[in-house]
């Protein structure tokens, strides 16, 4: 593969979306150490969330080429247009997936033994849109794994605040990749895709994510509060009730969901590194 493929490759996987699994692996990292992990650790860990959302976007561009082939909005994607053959993708999951036990392996036994799962929901994902509107939902648990398996990495266990943790990233994830299957309304109820816009109506699609952004505003509150993290902690909490008003006011006013989507992503993309922040503050700082 040349480097024009490799770019083509790296576009393709959406790349900058370890954007969003990173920080919140990190967080579950802290929380778990009650601190900053050792370097090792934190290399492991973030190998690891690079190889599953390698293999998880992979998998995705793989599985729905043909999806992709008759959808206008996304026909020109790499496979789909045929500048990259499929395989380079099933490579890519082989590779994504040898790096998340690789990385599994050297962290905690625990790790890998629930390593299955992980990998079953990265290769389920892209098919649950063809039997089920709750497909945003898998993909926010498996997003959700990296949190919690930063935590069990670290603290060898599985606890209530890990729980909690995996529980607000699986309902953040799900509520903006709702917004997100609004841009396919149309096609999706043509094509009998599942989604919650194309199952219960646009309205609900642009509810339903401010009401499981709230319960993620919830999730993290008991997680902080169960793992008795410093009180800078919960001004990360708090970031994520104004992100939930914040929401509230773009949907209310957005014409174009195109544009809408864009500043979704980047709003939650920085809240994300924000709460990183205070989480590490809360544990090194305030303690």
């Amino acid at each position: 593969m040349n480097l024009a493929s490799v770019r083509i490759f790296l576009k393709e996987i959406r790349v900058e979306h370890t954007l969003f699994a990173l920080p919140f692996a990190y967080v579950g990292a802290v929380m778990a150490a009650r601190g900053v992990p050792t370097f090792a650790q934190l290399f492991w860990i973030t190998t690891a969330v690079i190889g599953a959302r390698t293999a998880a976007m992979a998998a995705n561009r793989y599985f729905d080429r043909a999806i992709d082939q008759r959808n206008p909005r996304t026909a020109q994607r790499a496979v789909a247009s045929g500048v990259l053959a499929p395989a380079v993708m099933l490579w890519a999951i082989a590779g994504g997936l040898a790096l998340l036990v690789v990385s599994a392996a050297l962290l905690n036994p625990l790790c890998l033994m629930l390593l299955p799962l992980a990998a079953l929901g990265i290769l389920i994902y892209p098919l649950c849109k063809r039997f089920t509107w709750l497909v945003h939902f898998v993909l926010g648990a498996v997003d959700a794994f990296a949190p919690l398996g930063a935590f069990i990495a670290i603290a060898g266990t599985i606890t209530i605040p890990a729980l909690l943790l995996f529980l607000a990233v699986t309902v953040w994830v799900a509520g903006f990749d709702i917004l997100y299957a609004l841009m396919d309304y149309r096609y999706d109820v043509e094509q009998g895709l599942k989604s919650v816009p194309a199952r219960f109506g646009q309205r609900t699609g642009r509810v339903l994510p401010l009401v499981l952004h709230g319960a993620m505003t919830l999730a993290l509150l008991g997680a902080g509060i169960l793992a008795r993290a410093g009180f800078i902690y919960f001004a990360g909490v708090a970031l994520a009730a104004i992100l939930v008003v914040y929401e509230e006011r773009l949907i209310a006013i957005a014409k174009d969901i195109f544009v809408l989507n864009d500043r979704i992503f980047m709003t939650n993309m920085a809240f994300s590194v924000a709460f990183l922040g205070t989480t590490l503050a809360s544990f090194v700082i305030a303690r």
